[in-house]
């Protein structure tokens, strides 16, 4: 687990200390922390359940785990396509914040590595907890940034 979680950390204090505003290079950061997470999410889902590609079915999807982990793929790699064409898709300028969106898959990691159990009440929690404490690194490490 160690080597899916250290790039988002990495990537999360690399970002803290660049430029607030969005760039197509922020956007592959987006993209790649993303996909990244993604891939980790996805494997361990299929390791642990090996006849989840046999018996495919729509009901998987309402397991949250399976939904955190197809949006932040579909998220990933929207940003990466982005950050490439350097053009964002109309509404999608959110795609290059990375700042937030790093913070928050570091908060939703153990429970899609299956560390802790997923819950919607957890989820809630997180979104909850994510914006004030996103804040207060965001403006405590202000003074650091260019």
């Amino acid at each position: 687990m160690v080597w899916a979680i250290v790039p988002l950390y990495f990537g999360w204090i690399v970002n803290e200390l660049t430029s607030a505003k969005a760039s197509y290079r922020t956007a592959l950061q987006t993209g790649f922390s993303f996909v990244w997470a993604g891939a980790h999410w996805s494997f361990q889902y299929m390791t642990s359940n090996p006849d989840a590609a046999k018996d495919f079915n729509l009901r998987i999807f309402l397991a949250v785990n399976v939904t955190v982990t197809v949006l932040t793929l579909i998220i990933g790699l929207a940003a990466l396509v982005s950050g490439f064409r350097r053009r964002y898709p109309r509404y999608g300028a959110f795609l290059g914040h990375t700042r937030f969106m790093n913070y928050f898959m570091i908060t939703i990691f153990p429970m899609q590595s299956g560390v802790l159990p997923w819950s919607w009440e957890r989820f809630v929690a997180i979104l909850a907890f994510a914006v004030p404490i996103w804040m207060l690194f965001h403006f405590g490490l202000m003074p650091f940034r260019k």
